[in-house]
């Protein structure tokens, strides 16, 4: 039972958060204990409430002559953003490990040290490739939290030791982070680049691309992908509607219509025996460039079979003002089809009698600014009562905006609705009930619930019983993915997930959010943001485990927000780290997640456990 005597601090971390001191008491006691164990998680537990405060507990453990204890604290310091003596501490640190993630602490630390610059840069110049690293993750993030308008400006110094730092190391990891730094900066040396642009990884050349906004030809999809968005051009976007990668292809169309290119270029594509998606992105570019000859295909896609197509229907007839069509669109009996086609506050009032997260939201939203909110009141405070009584903490968004404009209206028949949801379950909502009451008043009125309750954690057997297991996911139409789960990483992750895709919650699921060069997103019942796959909401992870490509994240919409929807990353996404839990890395399906594209079903996600 190794493990777990290991997870006990990192499982009691929602507990922390929520309860306070009787839980932090208990890890400041773990760090002063002797068991390194202990010691160790307790770090990465106080390093995940990003308190400041706790600085101080966390001191002893940098003199541990234990390493990992060293790292766990080191890793902490970066994740609270803390000012610390790390010039002293790299001094007498040996342990390479524990110098990447000093690191990286120091880049990360606000108010920025005088001396944070310099450190940085003398990294660049260890021997060790992980320090090297971890000094280039430190300057990145030192460019990107602390950038300005106009960038700053860099010492000779410090420019000159990015240029030879990326052409003397070739490791794609390393050069990904100068190049981040440099492109944070707006530095764009011709030499850097110039080999950037020739280096063997299409990350690096990717960066390159955006570092110099030209075009370039190039093997790699992602590459074009990003040439063809910094072109500009309409002969480049003509060029790539004969992409052989779905993604460019798509963006191209899309570009005829920023652009306000040849209408001719897309007019064939909207043709009945195109691929929908092909078809759905012609179509609103036509509706921007010719909205004569975009009618018809409008009205025509407005009954496609597919609700996606429908969804860009809408889209359309909003920029051609086809009241007609929209009003169709509005009543469809998809959420997202309706969503996209809002347009009246009587569309508004018909979407509050939805159960859908993302359709209520928009409801909520089209109210606002209506001159006669007070008559539709009692839907408003229906709808919220509605979504109160579900017991769900992730409909948050929808019933914080249908408690907004219930407070817009100065009613007292809300007033006990407003009193008794200053004791509501979520702090958010409590917190919304009485800054409306304060207001009404004129004098102060305080919530009664300032804490998320606590949610209940798996058991111990059960989170050790999926230490070394994958996830597997297998797509509709062929292909699967396998990934490692990251279980001494994100345990509480690992096991909420794992409990839903053992109760099959993610069987027959679609991916609704692509964005290429960043991420593919999907598990949501409600195809939409705002629809989650868990009643409570999940509690971050977050630490060292890198949002690398393809690596497995949980999608938030703030701190400690997770609702069971997911997402890949499809590059390098090094501003996610420390802010979403990773939970799995790729092994096999690299392939397939790059090809996965709006609407794309899981057909089937399991679990494939450890043989013992």
């Amino acid at each position: 039972m190794f493990f777990l005597a290991m997870l006990a601090p990192i499982v009691v971390l929602a507990q922390v958060r929520e309860s306070g001191e009787p839980e932090l008491a208990a890890l400041v006691a773990a760090v002063k204990a002797s068991d390194t164990r202990g010691q160790r998680l307790a770090a990465i537990s106080i390093g995940r409430l990003e308190n400041p405060a706790h600085r101080d507990i966390l001191e002893p453990l940098v003199h541990s002559p234990d390493a990992a204890v060293r790292l766990a604290a080191a890793a902490a310091l970066a994740q609270m953003r803390v000012p610390f003596a790390y010039g002293g501490w790299l001094e007498a640190e040996r342990a390479n490990a524990v110098r990447a993630v000093i690191y990286e602490a120091i880049g990360r630390a606000t108010p920025v040290a005088d001396d944070a610059e310099g450190l940085l840069v003398a990294g660049l110049s260890e021997a060790d490739l992980k320090v090297r690293t971890g000094a280039a993750r430190g300057l990145e993030s030192l460019f990107r939290l602390n950038n300005a308008k106009p960038p700053r400006r860099l010492s000779a110094a410090t420019t000159s030791a990015l240029h030879t730092a990326f052409g003397a190391h070739k490791a794609e990891e390393f050069r990904i982070l100068i190049l981040l730094a440099m492109n944070a900066v707006g530095d764009r040396d011709a030499a850097t680049f110039s080999s950037a642009l020739a280096d063997a990884s299409p990350q690096v050349r990717r960066l390159a691309v955006i570092g110099t906004g030209t075009w370039v030809g190039d093997p790699s999809p992602m590459v074009r992908y990003e040439a063809l968005r910094v072109s500009k051009s309409c002969e480049r976007a003509a060029a790539g509607l004969e992409d052989a990668d779905e993604h460019v292809k798509l963006a191209a169309i899309d570009q005829v219509g920023t652009l306000k290119c040849d209408a001719a270029l897309v007019v064939p594509l909207v043709a009945s025996d195109r691929p929908w998606r092909v078809r759905a992105h012609a179509l609103v570019a036509l509706a921007t460039v010719d909205p004569a000859t975009a009618g018809p295909a409008v009205r025509n896609t407005a009954s496609d079979k597919r609700w996606q197509a429908r969804v860009y229907a809408a889209r359309a007839a909003h920029l051609l003002n086809d009241s007609v069509t929209l009003a169709t669109l509005a009543r469809d009996a998809n959420p997202n089809v309706a969503i996209a086609a809002l347009s009246t506050p009587d569309d508004a009032m018909r979407a509050l009698r939805s159960n859908h997260s993302g359709l209520i939201l928009a409801g909520a939203g089209k109210l606002k600014g209506v001159k006669d909110l007070n008559a539709r009141l009692p839907q408003l405070v229906a709808a919220f009562n509605r979504q109160t009584a579900t017991g769900s903490m992730t409909v948050r968004d929808e019933r914080v905006a249908l408690l907004t404009r219930i407070g817009e209206v100065n009613d007292a028949s809300t007033g006990a609705l407003m009193r008794k949801a200053l004791a509501d379950r979520d702090p958010v909502i409590a917190a919304l009930a009485a800054q409306i009451l304060t207001t009404r008043s004129g004098g102060p009125v305080t919530p009664l619930t300032t804490r998320l309750p606590v949610s209940t954690a798996q058991p111990d057997a059960y989170i050790e019983g999926l230490l070394g297991a994958r996830l597997r996911i297998s797509m509709v139409g062929g292909g699967f993915m396998t990934l490692d789960l990251l279980t001494e990483d994100a345990p509480v992750t690992v096991a909420v997930l794992a409990q839903l895709v053992e109760a099959g919650k993610y069987n027959g699921l679609t991916f609704h959010r692509i964005v290429p060069n960043f991420v593919v997103q999907g598990g949501s019942p409600g195809a939409d943001e705002f629809d989650g796959r868990t009643r409570q909401f999940m509690r971050d992870e977050v630490g060292l485990a890198r949002n690398a490509r393809g690596s497995m994240g949980i999608s938030t919409r703030g701190r400690d927000t997770g609702d069971g929807q997911f997402y890949f990353n499809l590059v390098d996404n090094v501003r996610l780290d420390h802010d979403y839990t990773v939970f799995a890395t790729m092994r096999t399906g690299l392939d397939v997640m790059d090809r996965v594209q709006e609407g794309d079903v899981m057909e089937r996600v399991e679990i494939v456990r450890r043989r013992r």
